[in-house]
């Protein structure tokens, strides 16, 4: 990167590196929408670099006009024109390759889409079977070439040696030299190589055209110091932003300096925010705020557009106050909820279903907390766990999940009831096959309950079931020889074992059983077969 950048130009390249290491992937639709708000941001970026180029030069023009065209400013006056014409020539090629590449995949849809932003055929082709990589290398190297001659001839001051090449192969940039994947890679391959989507290469050479203005306003403000135009008072000032992001996660902090465009420390201007006053160091306002989603509505590209007022305010020789402002835009984007659960597909009514939720976007800065739309929501030891208990009646529960007071995003689930049970006789520890009956009546019969295996695994704490009252009775041909007695899980039929015989039947009929929840609280659970068979041989 050339000089000239802003920390957000370095935030923005900085996101371009990680996303074009990603093409080595399979590159998903986020990612790909992620190339087009990098190419449109660098795309903004450009255009308000366009600007203070265009100022820069007038300037420079304005100075040497009033100082009286001596003959070496207007060979600087010159100088600085050649580097904006040389610039948009470079910029206009940088344009038509984006062109090109957008006709050749189909073009914008009724909506403003890329019909071809998953095409990962034509940038390669384009760029290299084409050999169009070739000659923009050849035009990028030579552009910085001729800056360098422009501003420091002959090197004598040593500025041309911080104006790198623009268009450089892998194993010259520094972030790849030691990744033996990328620093066999010439400048084509590094930026338009195979399997490369459209809207990569599109972003690729936004971030080009920011790299030429980069270089451009680098030399032209050592041209206008050549001519002392960094001197000259202002006359005409507007409101700048500069952000560390124009794209933040609701819940985080929107950091950026406000700041004049053109300065003198003879000022000492007050900055506000919507109307409260910031503190200002340097000439600069230090802007910092808690983005939120409220007032507005994602769009479908997860994001919600946004504004504050900022504004200037300097005293004039005079005495007067002069306001200036300017009305910024900024973007919020809806970070992703991740849920970890053994069972998020659906929950279970009136358990404590456990989760796990995370807003990787927020890091550090994330505190949750939660609400449940059906349910009941209790927050764990651990940051981000949370239990979930829907009511018995909710056939789907809401959660929405805050973070500093601060809404963060919703997510649904549909729950289900807890499965039915199975009550078996056990004799002798063993399980009581109700086809086949046991050889003789017993001294004792214990009632076991079967939980739903998938159910018990998911939820242990809430699989917890007795029988806590029953009906016994030895049924003989179809009539009770015994009176019936009621009986709780364990059962002392030794009295029985005196009059049972060959043929008999050993009736229970559940009565009642519980269930003890994850809150170790015991209520009546009904989901099960109301009699159990113990026939003896």
């Amino acid at each position: 990167m050339a000089g000239g950048q802003t920390p957000r130009d370095k935030m923005i390249g900085m996101m371009y590196l990680v996303l074009t290491a990603l093409l080595a992937l399979n590159v998903s639709t986020s990612v790909l929408k992620k190339f087009v708000l990098i190419s449109k941001s660098l795309d903004q970026a450009v255009t308000q670099k366009k600007e203070l180029i265009d100022n820069t030069v007038l300037r420079i023009e304005d100075v040497v006009k009033k100082t009286g065209n001596r003959k070496n400013d207007v060979e600087t006056l010159n100088k600085a024109k050649q580097v904006k014409e040389e610039g948009d020539k470079v910029l206009t090629i940088l344009e038509n390759y984006k062109k090109q590449f957008i006709a050749e995949t189909d073009g914008i849809d009724e909506y403003g889409q890329y019909k071809g932003e998953k095409d990962i055929d034509k940038a390669p082709e384009i760029m290299i079977q084409r050999g169009e990589g070739v000659k923009l290398q050849k035009i990028l190297n030579e552009y910085s070439q001729f800056i360098r001659e422009k501003v420091d001839p002959g090197n004598k001051k040593g500025i041309a040696k911080t104006i790198k090449n623009l268009a450089l192969d892998g194993k010259n940039i520094e972030v790849f030299k030691h990744d033996e994947e990328q620093n066999t890679k010439d400048f084509s391959e590094l930026n338009f190589g195979a399997n490369t989507p459209m809207v990569g290469g599109l972003a690729s050479l936004s971030q080009l055209q920011s790299d030429v203005t980069d270089i451009e306003i680098a030399a032209l403000e050592e041209l206008a110091r050549q001519v002392g135009a960094e001197d000259i008072k202002f006359d005409k000032v507007i409101a700048m932003v500069k952000p560390e992001s124009n794209i933040v996660a609701a819940g985080t902090k929107y950091a950026a300096e406000l700041f004049l465009a053109a300065s003198s420390s003879a000022i000492s201007p007050k900055m506000k925010v919507n109307n409260s006053e910031i503190p200002v160091k340097d000439g600069f306002g230090h802007v910092e705020f808690l983005a939120s989603s409220a007032g507005g509505n994602y769009n479908d590209q997860g994001l919600i557009e946004k504004y504050f007022d900022a504004s200037i305010i300097i005293k004039l020789p005079d005495g007067r106050d002069s306001s200036i402002t300017n009305k910024i835009k900024y973007f919020v984007s809806k970070p992703v909820i991740q849920i970890q659960s053994a069972s998020v597909q659906a929950l279970y009514r009136n358990c404590g279903n456990d989760l796990n939720v995370q807003v990787p976007a927020l890091g550090i800065a994330y505190l949750p907390s939660f609400k449940v739309d059906g349910g009941e929501a209790i927050s764990g030891a651990e940051k981000g766990f949370v239990t979930i208990i829907p009511n018995s009646i909710a056939k789907e529960v809401i959660l929405t999940v805050y973070s500093n007071g601060n809404e963060v995003g919703k997510q649904s689930f549909k729950t289900k009831g807890i499965p039915s049970i199975e009550i078996k006789a056990v004799v002798d520890g063993k399980i009581v096959d109700s086809k086949n009956g046991i050889p003789q009546c017993p001294n004792s019969i214990k009632l076991t309950v079967i939980a739903d295996e998938s159910f018990k695994s998911f939820l242990p704490n809430d699989s917890r079931f007795r029988v806590n009252k029953a009906e016994i009775t030895l049924v003989r041909s179809g009539r009770g020889v015994t009176p019936t007695q009621t009986v709780g899980e364990s059962i002392n039929t030794s009295q029985m074992r005196s009059q049972a015989k060959s043929g008999d039947i050993i009736v229970i009929e559940i009565k009642q059983v519980q269930r003890m929840n994850f809150k170790n609280q015991i209520e009546e659970f009904t989901k099960y077969e109301r009699i159990v068979f113990v026939p003896i041989k």
